[in-house]
């Protein structure tokens, strides 16, 4: 995009983040009780529960710290399920859906409460997300999922905006009603995790960038080999916090084992430049987080410097910076076609990343050949990655904590890790938006 003013690829979380200097210099070596595979949300939160624990704590990230998915999405925070709870209800049961969702909820607490106890700024604001109904039927859908949620006890900090009400949540003649839950959030992800990376550091913990891990050995029971491109050690516990697709060289098990089981898809992001009180206060007066109801749909919010950050599975391609100006390109017509109003604005960053998908769009978490793990977030990892890096922090120094994720998890037939089926997925999605 030539109008970007950054370079394509440059999250606006991560260059407008204070940068983490706390990364170990030299080669790891030596023994430790826990070895954290991934410098993300999930890695950072259960590094930093651990070291406070007096667990002597080592993380490995294959590339920066929080330059990943952490520090690559739209920055929202929201309650509820990727799944409409509903029909998570009637597929799974109501217990384990209520279990599900009063999660999610949690999750939201738990990243409040962090950047709270831990003294970190990044704007955390309880701003409620606006679910947008795209078409007449969508909300009526939104009806059916407001009634259910209500009726069974599971969120009564839910409500129905009527098509008739918009204009006070959205300057946009493109919707036809929503369904805001109250206590979603937004924050900015690039101060927070590396805050959290900052304070894990000052707890003990160490933390290595730019090293891979090649191989994890198991030698006992309470004794793992690790080796990575910076030397080899060895970890009484194992946390595996990174994506399916991560480390991307190894070959050997346990990476393929979750290769086969999360599907890597591209999400791509464009920031504008900043905007006028005057503009915001058209288009978007309640400032939420906000995303359509289109399978293949949008979501935005306004950054703390006053830009919309405007996102979407553009195009079923993985991250590059071709990808990601061709999918700046779809979002900035996008963006447009909902916020005339903008037509002309400068967009000033635009960025891709990977959503590591389960196939049923549930994140997992559990343990597999004596190490732990939780990844698989699907899109909705900005609160729960942080509330599991806690959960699993606590499950390994042996306490108690609810994991509602230690799910069976088949692998998906016919696939080794690479998504080849991506541009057919995509195609039946937007089938699906144009029929329904």
């Amino acid at each position: 995009m030539s109008a970007v003013a950054h370079p394509l690829g440059l999250s606006y979380w991560l260059d407008t983040a204070p940068a983490f200097t706390g990364a170990v210099e030299g080669p790891v070596a030596g023994q430790y009780d826990v070895c954290v595979v991934g410098a993300g949300f999930t890695g950072l939160s259960a590094a930093l529960y651990l070291a406070r624990t007096g667990a002597k704590v080592v993380v490995v990230e294959a590339g920066d710290v929080m330059g990943a998915a952490s520090g690559r999405n739209g920055g929202q925070c929201n309650s509820g399920t990727a799944h409409d709870y509903g029909a998570l209800a009637n597929r799974l049961g109501k217990d384990q859906a209520k279990a599900m969702y009063r999660a999610y909820a949690a999750s939201v607490d738990t990243v409040e409460a962090m950047a709270h106890d831990e003294a970190i700024d990044c704007d955390f604001n309880r701003c409620g997300r606006l679910k947008l109904a795209t078409k007449p039927e969508h909300f009526q859908k939104l009806e059916k999922a407001y009634e259910r949620l209500i009726v069974d006890g599971v969120d009564r900090h839910v409500k129905l905006v009527q098509p008739a009400d918009m204009a006070s949540e959205i300057g946009s003649t493109q919707f036809h009603g929503g369904l805001v839950q109250t206590t979603g959030a937004q924050l900015h992800v690039g101060r927070f995790g590396r805050g959290l990376a900052d304070r894990a550091v000052s707890a003990g913990a160490q933390i290595f960038d730019q090293c891979a891990v090649s191989a994890i050995r198991r030698l006992s029971d309470a004794k793992f080999e690790v080796t990575s491109q910076r030397g080899t050690f060895e970890a009484a516990h194992i946390l595996l916090a990174t994506g399916g697709t991560g480390p991307s060289s190894s070959n050997s098990e346990p990476f393929q084992y979750f290769r086969k089981r999360i599907v890597p898809v591209g999400s791509f992001i464009i920031a504008t430049e900043p905007l006028s009180e005057a503009v915001l206060d058209q288009i978007v007066p309640t400032r939420r987080n906000y995303v359509t109801s289109k399978n293949v749909g949008n979501y935005f919010r306004v950054s703390p410097d006053h830009r919309l950050i405007f996102g979407g599975r553009a195009r079923f391609a993985m991250s590059s910076p071709r990808s990601d100006g061709k999918s700046g390109e779809v979002l900035k017509r996008a963006m447009t076609d909902i916020f005339p109003q903008l037509m002309g604005v400068r967009i000033e960053y635009c960025w891709g990343g990977q959503v590591d998908m389960t196939e049923d769009r549930l994140p997992r978490a559990g343990t597999h050949e004596g190490m732990s793990f939780a990844m698989g977030y699907s899109g909705h990892g900005v609160q729960m990655s942080v509330h599991m890096g806690q959960v699993m922090g606590a499950k390994i120094a042996g306490r108690e904590a609810e994991n509602p994720w230690d799910l069976n998890w088949s692998a998906i037939p016919f696939y080794t890790g690479r998504p080849w089926f991506l541009p057919v997925v995509g195609a039946y999605y937007k089938l699906q938006d144009i029929l329904h």
